[in-house]
């Protein structure tokens, strides 16, 4: 699916939620969300993640029927119109296993399968890529930020291994801003190439995060120029796949960025 290595691939964020911290019921609608799929892929994606729970910090959660509910359709329609691979943000392994058998790509698990322990099988069942992200929240105490994220994501390679996935379907993300202060957040991004020594492809979700808002004093939409930033940094030290929001933006800045450094 991927050559990783040669060029950096985009993934393009759609969210299919009424109240996501950047684009909350934009695309909530199918025809909207279809519409968004489309202008991306045109826009040079690699990759369309799409999301039916905001993730965002104080988000209201929503039950598995429920996402399963939103995402079903959206899949489909999408799946007819574009020709890239489908990713699903997701922790749930119920979501997981719905949206499998539809036939997604891949599945991009927040809680790096570690949410109740079953979602690990069920990426090994289907042989497809997931997406392993370190997630800080119920960590409050640690002393260094790179330690606890090595740490976790360890364990979630562990789980991976014991149950089946192949080392050629795990992604890691360091889960900027899940958990992190400010403070960590900068740390991560001046020490993503440590991450390198873990021995799997790597992905950065920097998009318009509250890390780029704070240092612009600019609501989420206005932060283009800063994720940007954080693309080219990324990709100097190593990083695979950007999941952003602004594909065209960050393509053009990742071509440029890939003929230097790689």
């Amino acid at each position: 699916m991927f050559e990783f290595g040669k060029r950096t691939y985009i993934m393009g964020i759609l969210n299919v939620t009424p109240d996501s911290f950047s684009d909350g019921g934009d695309y909530f609608n199918i025809e909207d969300a279809v519409s968004r799929a489309q202008e991306m892929v045109e826009q040079g994606a690699d990759i369309i993640d799409i999301g039916a729970e905001s993730t965002r910090p104080g988000a209201e959660k929503v039950s598995t029927e429920e996402e399963i509910r939103r995402l079903k359709p959206v899949i489909r329609a999408i799946k007819d119109k574009v020709d890239v691979p489908i990713s699903i943000d997701t922790y749930k392994p119920e979501v997981a296993q719905a949206v499998l058998e539809m036939g997604v790509d891949i599945i991009n698990d927040i809680w790096g399968l570690q949410w109740d322990g079953k979602m690990a099988k069920v990426v090994a069942d289907y042989e497809v890529p997931v997406i392993i992200m370190y997630n800080g929240r119920d960590n409050q105490e640690r002393t260094d930020i790179m330690e606890a994220m090595i740490d976790f994501l360890n364990k979630s390679i562990k789980l991976a291994k014991e149950a089946g996935v192949k080392d050629n379907n795990i992604i890691l993300d360091p889960g900027l801003g899940f958990g992190t202060t400010q403070a960590e957040n900068l740390e991560i991004m001046r020490n993503l190439v440590k991450l390198k020594g873990l021995g799997y492809p790597l992905l950065l979700g920097a998009s318009r995060k509250r890390m780029i808002g704070r240092i612009l004093d600019l609501p989420p939409k206005e932060r283009v120029e800063g994720t940007v930033a954080t693309t080219v940094m990324a990709i100097m030290q190593g990083i695979d796949i950007v999941r952003v929001h602004d594909v065209q933006e960050n393509l053009r800045a990742a071509k440029v960025t890939d003929a230097i450094v790689r």
